[in-house]
C-alpha cells in the first residue's frame, strides 16, 4: 500500500474516531478516500469492544450505536454483527435478505425507543457516489428534527 494511500485511509479512520479533530475529513472526502474491501472496519473494533461506543441497541445479530458526528439530534447507526460479504447494499444477496430485514426492524425498535413517535429517516449509503466511507453495511436511522427533501 502506498503511503498516500495509507495517510488517506488514516484520514478516514480518524474522521470516524476523533469527531473534534482537524483531521477530520468531510463525508464526501472519507467516501471518496474509502476503499471498498471486505477487511475488518471500524464497525468490527466496536463490535468486538476493542474501541468505544454509546450502543443504544444489542442482540445476537445487530449492533446500534450513536454516530460520533450526528446529522439530526438522533442519529444511529445500526449494523449487522456479521458482515458476511455484506460491505454495502449492492453487494446483498438473495442469501442477505434475513439480514436486511433484521437491520430495518431494529430502526423501527431503536426509533421507539428514542421516541421518534413524529417520524424518521433511514438512509443507507452506498460507494463512492453514495457517499459510503465505511465498507460495512450499516443504516443510517435519524430523527429529532424536521427533514428536508430532497436529501443530500
Amino acid at each position: 500500500m502506498s503511503g498516500d494511500l495509507k495517510k488517506s485511509r488514516l484520514s478516514v479512520l480518524s474522521s470516524h474516531l476523533t469527531p473534534e479533530s482537524s483531521l477530520m475529513a468531510s463525508e464526501k472526502e472519507a467516501a471518496l478516500a474509502a476503499a471498498p474491501s471486505d477487511s475488518p472496519t471500524i464497525f468490527d473494533k466496536i463490535i468486538n469492544k476493542e474501541i468505544p461506543a454509546t450502543v443504544v441497541y444489542e442482540d445476537d445479530k445487530v449492533l446500534a450505536f450513536r454516530d460520533i458526528a450526528p446529522q439530526a439530534p438522533t442519529h444511529i447507526l445500526i449494523i449487522p454483527k456479521n458482515k458476511d460479504g455484506l460491505t454495502g447494499l449492492s453487494k446483498a444477496e438473495e442469501r442477505h435478505t434475513e439480514i436486511l430485514g433484521r437491520l430495518l426492524y431494529t430502526a423501527k425498535l431503536v426509533a421507539k425507543q428514542e421516541g421518534l413517535e413524529d417520524g424518521f429517516r433511514i438512509v443507507i449509503n452506498d460507494g463512492p457516489q453514495g457517499c459510503q466511507s465505511v465498507y460495512h453495511i450499516h443504516v443510517h436511522l435519524l430523527g429529532g428534527r424536521q427533514m428536508n427533501w430532497p436529501p443530500g
